[in-house]
């Protein structure tokens, strides 16, 4: 076991810091103030809780009743005449699609609560994002526009086609340009509809528009293979998997289907057949993929291209014109010969890729690729993503159109370039000298604000329609509830104005999939379409995926890659700055969803806002604190934002997140963060997500929401194990601590669980740390959102939470004894080297709960099948379990969040409580929560097994957190039945349970986090 090694949540840890000294000092995080009890709050402002109550009676009331006649799921129960397909308390599930997924739409009494993956879907196998889980929530935002509007007037429908028709007439005879803007769009429907549009009016043109943008990899391919198309990525295929900047397991092109790959190689079933997959990580911020990589290397953007070259000439013997070595980075330069050796002993299984949309670049890693044999293998052109469309140089045609006053119309599905296009006052002045301007969004956000007609669509729940993400994979969109406003398809709105005679959009769904789509799935005719509305998709069999020559001219390419360095180089008065996405916000369309506004990023554990990524060594250097204000400077544009000190940042570079900043996006997500797209540039027609940039402190600080070490374990350090993939074959069981052979005393009676164990493994090597489980378990246990000034306080109420755990590497010069020797032979540049592990804690259900023992009132206790309860009506909060809980996984409600005026906000208005599991009891304040093994799933899934007269099968029961995970990380299941998925995992030579020693018996076990490091780590 390696008892050296230490691991620590964040610097104020490692380095002790006096503000975390004093903050667990304390038997709580805080105390209740006297303020808290008087008030119901203690928060400044707000309405004081007796006030609060007398608003209650009648405002909010009266608000919620108005709410529920207009949503079509008012209808009291037991019904009058019951719908046949409603049972009361039973749900329903519906088939349905999202974003080129395959899912499936939980619904109580009409009314969609949950979603969940649908299991045959062969993009996530049934797994999905935080966002996906995220989705539902936004069908009841009250902030979505009631009906159509005609310069920010409410106006009907068919004063809206007839205004619309009118004016298009007039534009198609005086000649001038109409313009579709969309996202995006791989619906085989949709574009039949956008086709007949532009049949109906010849000047118009259909252009996609990503905010996030892949035109150099399409571009890239365009010019090496002819093939202008974004491939289909195998992870699974590659033994070797290098990686430049992309963040292919957090938010690059397909995340959750990587996820799913990039495991299967590195899971209980790939250890255990001895086999693993390599990944190396250059990169410049720390992402997501690259702490999860066996090995990461910080380099700056203006070296990704040098680097790259480097690689090649490394693998293909040659030098290309102009090559250089990283004098700078020596560790990188060293690295890149030892990973083209990698990357060649591994040919035909090996895959290079980069997140640069710069089309040199992706020439270069092409040429890289067909060296390595990897087209055909770990690439597929044959079988392309449809997922990224957008074309970065027909969009700046476009805008330079409006401003010269060539467009008549522009229509903008989807797409909100007055936010987050970098030219957007090019956007704002050229919309000026357009006659008619149309946005289909359902919210009156930036650019539908400067809109002529707002014709708002519906939420997808609410919609007909299907998708094609992937070459050959059709999926199918029926909606799951009547729309709650009046809004209309965007599509139904084109058919409109376009004179079509089919009579809606659902017909012509229909005649789409009667006419070519059905039969791709073998189904024809109503019993087909039937089978599909059950099924949620059809797969016609692959191309045979071919493998493809390179022969475009790589002197050119090297040169334009060398000047693009040259252009980012920042001298010692300015700094790089890069671009990324964050997991929870992406692009920042969904900003106004509070789920994921308070989702902690992976990385920095930070809530509510975005921020400059600034390495240790800079932030000394400069003398900055976590929470600094600093004006970053570039494109000339600037924004202020907090700095947070960020282990394993390149030095000299900064990185800020897109997606934040929205000016009108709702009460939840206006004015969160900055805008940071203006930092974009457009050079080579494809938009670059790196600049230099000049940083200057303000002389503020502004505290960020950050729970990396909210709930602390005290410094033991059995919490966390590791080994290297030759420890674990020489000894599967090596660092797991069963080699130590001690007596075990108890200090309670063993309990017996006759009929059901439920117990719980988690696998480290298979956890990306990616959220998705925090999403979907509050989302079906209705745990509530508290905003940023809560989670300062430390009272976020995340039942599970995802801890980030830092430490050095095992080869370094600080492996001292002690970990005052740590800190001591620490140097500022090993904080830019630190390994990361994620661990998802919830309540670990022990069989001798500490919290059981101390609960005055019996508020907590234990189970005959394994399972730690609590009885909320008995619970008076004395705290006195969190306290005693080693792991920290209990939460105070510290107000009631669901009804309390001060969380409005965060509740989405009245109507987010129609997204409320009924299953699960909504805790009032005052009270201890925590995850509860999804209770309610358990009793369901005995009660159908009773019903169908049959014992409960292994997979009956699966929890929120398991269901959703894109890795399968989370296994839960009976303990009792030994042939069970969940009694096999926790008998792997790699399982151990966090703080075994105390003797408390959790019911979770962990498998041990293996790296496959090589002689690049020597």
């Amino acid at each position: 076991m390696d008892s050296n090694k230490k691991y620590w949540k964040g610097l104020e840890e490692l380095n002790k810091t006096p503000e975390f000294v004093e903050l667990n000092k304390h038997e709580f995080a805080e105390p209740i103030p006297i303020e808290d009890v008087l008030t119901g709050g203690g928060l400044e402002g707000r309405t004081p809780r007796r006030d609060f109550l007398k608003a209650v009676g009648f405002g909010v009331g009266a608000v919620t009743l108005a709410a529920c006649q207009k949503v079509p799921v008012h209808k009291s129960i037991p019904y009058l005449i019951k719908p046949e397909e409603v049972t009361p308390g039973i749900a329903n599930y519906y088939a349905s699609t999202l974003e080129g997924q395959a899912i499936l739409v939980k619904t109580r009494e009409g009314r969609p609560i949950k979603i969940e993956g649908n299991p045959n879907d062969i993009i996530g196998k049934g797994g999905l994002s935080a966002r996906a889980q995220a989705s539902v929530l936004d069908l009841y935002d009250v902030t979505r526009l009631k009906n159509p509007l005609k310069d920010n007037g409410d106006y009907g429908w068919e004063q809206t086609d007839s205004f619309i028709k009118s004016e298009l007439d007039a534009i198609k005879a005086s000649g001038k340009k109409i313009r579709l803007i969309t996202s995006t769009i791989t619906s085989p429907s949709s574009l039949a509809v956008i086709a007949d549009f532009l049949a109906a009016y010849p000047t118009a043109k259909h252009i996609n528009y990503d905010a996030v943008s892949y035109t150099g990899i399409i571009q890239g391919n365009q010019n090496s293979f002819g093939k202008a198309v974004l491939p289909h990525y195998n992870f699974d295929k590659a033994d070797v998997i290098v990686s430049f900047g992309a963040d292919f397991l957090g938010t690059w092109i397909s995340p959750v289907e990587f996820i799913r790959q990039y495991v299967q190689n590195r899971n209980n079933k790939s250890l255990e057949a001895k086999k693993m997959s390599r990944h190396i990580q250059f990169e410049t911020s720390m992402s997501v993929t690259g702490t999860n990589a066996d090995v990461r290397i910080p380099i700056k953007p203006s070296e990704e291209g040098v680097a790259l070259l480097n690689l090649y000439n490394a693998i293909s013997g040659t030098t290309l014109p102009g090559s250089q070595k990283l004098t700078n980075n020596p560790i990188a330069d060293k690295a890149l010969t030892l990973v083209a050796k990698e990357l060649l002993q591994a040919k035909g299984k090996a895959l290079v890729v980069a997140g640069s949309n710069d089309v040199a670049t992706q020439i270069l890693v092409n040429a890289i690729n067909s060296l390595l044999g990897s087209y055909g293998k770990t690439i597929d052109l044959d079988n392309p993503s449809k997922q990224f469309a957008g074309n970065d140089a027909e969009f700046a045609e476009f805008v330079s159109e409006m401003n010269s006053g060539d467009v008549g119309a522009v229509f903008f599905l989807n797409a909100n370039p007055v936010y987050d296009y970098y030219k957007s006052a090019d956007v704002v002045n050229g919309l000026k000298k357009v006659r008619l301007k149309v946005s289909f969004s359902d919210k009156n956000e930036e650019t539908a604000a400067l809109c002529n007609i707002i014709a708002p669509n519906h939420h997808y729940l609410e919609s007909w329609g299907d998708d094609n993400a992937l070459e050959g994979y059709y999926t199918i969109l029926q909606p799951t509830i009547n729309p709650v406003y009046d809004t209309r398809q965007a599509e139904h709105s084109l058919m409109i104005w376009s004179g079509s005679t089919v009579k809606d959009y659902y017909t012509y769904v229909r005649n789409t999939w009667d006419k070519s789509l059905l039969a791709k799935g073998g189904l024809s005719g109503q019993a087909g379409w039937e089978k599909l509305l059950q099924t949620g998709f059809v797969q016609t069999a692959p191309i045979a995926a071919g493998s493809y020559s390179f022969s475009y001219g790589l002197d050119s390419v090297a040169q334009k890659i060398l000047d693009h360095s040259k252009e980012l180089t920042a001298d010692g008065s300015k700094v790089e700055l890069q671009l990324y996405q964050k997991v929870s916000m992406r692009d920042g369309k969904r900003a106004n969803n509070p789920w994921l506004q308070e989702l902690p990023d992976p990385v920095s554990k930070t809530t509510w806002d975005n921020y400059a990524n600034v390495s240790p060594a800079d932030m000394k250097k400069w003398g900055w604190q976590d929470g600094d204000v600093v004006k970053i400077d570039a494109n000339g544009y600037s924004i202020s934002v907090p700095v947070i000190s960020q282990p394993g940042q390149a030095q000299g570079t900064v990185s800020v997140a897109v997606g934040y900043g929205r000016t009108i996006a709702g009460p939840v997500g206006d004015n969160v963060g900055k805008n940071a797209f203006p930092f974009h540039t457009l050079r080579n027609n494809t938009l670059q997500t790196s600049v230099v940039a000049a940083l200057t402190a303000t002389g503020t600080n502004s505290p960020l929401a950050q729970t990396q070490t909210h709930h602390s374990i005290e410094g033991r350090n059995s919490i966390i194990k590791e080994a290297t993939f030759t420890e674990y074959l020489k000894n599967p069981g090596a660092r797991t601590g069963k080699e130590e052979d001690h007596k075990v005393y108890n200090l309670w009676d063993n309990y017996e669980h006759p009929t059901y164990n439920w117990v719980m493994a988690i696998d480290l090597n298979a956890c990306t740390g990616c959220g998705a489980c925090v999403v979907a378990c509050s989302a079906e246990n209705n745990v509530p959102v508290v905003g940023k000034d809560e989670v300062k306080r430390r009272r976020e109420m995340h039942w599970i939470r995802i801890d980030r755990y830092y430490s050095f590497n095992d080869n370094g010069s600080n492996g001292g004894t002690t970990r005052e020797h740590e800190i001591a032979t620490m140097k500022l540049d090993d904080l830019d080297h630190v390994k990361v592990v994620y661990q998802p804690m919830l309540c670990q259900h022990c069989d001798h709960a500490p919290c059981e023992t101390v609960c005055p009132v019996l508020a907590t206790v234990h189970s005959s099948e394994g399972l730690n309860h609590m009885a909320y009506n008995r619970c008076i909060g004395t705290r006195y379990c969190a306290n005693n809980c080693p792991y920290k996984v209990r939460r105070f409600n510290w107000f009631n969040y669901w009804n309390d005026a001060r969380f409005e906000n965060y509740l989405q208005g009245d109507h987010t409580q129609l997204v409320l599991n009924p299953d699960v009891t909504t805790r009032f304040r005052g009270v201890m929560e925590k995850c509860s093994m999804c209770i309610q799933r358990i009793q369901a899934g005995k009660l159908k097994a009773k019903i169908e007269k049959r014992p409960l099968k292994d997979g009956d029961v699966k929890v929120a957190c398991q269901q959703t995970c894109p890795a399968n990380a989370i296994v839960f299941g009976d303990g009792n039945d030994p042939e069970s998925e969940v009694s096999k995992a926790l008998k792997s030579e790699r399982t151990y349970y966090v703080l075994e020693e105390l003797g408390v018996q959790p019911g979770v076990g962990y498998q041990v986090k293996v790296r496959n490091i090589s002689e690049l780590e020597a």
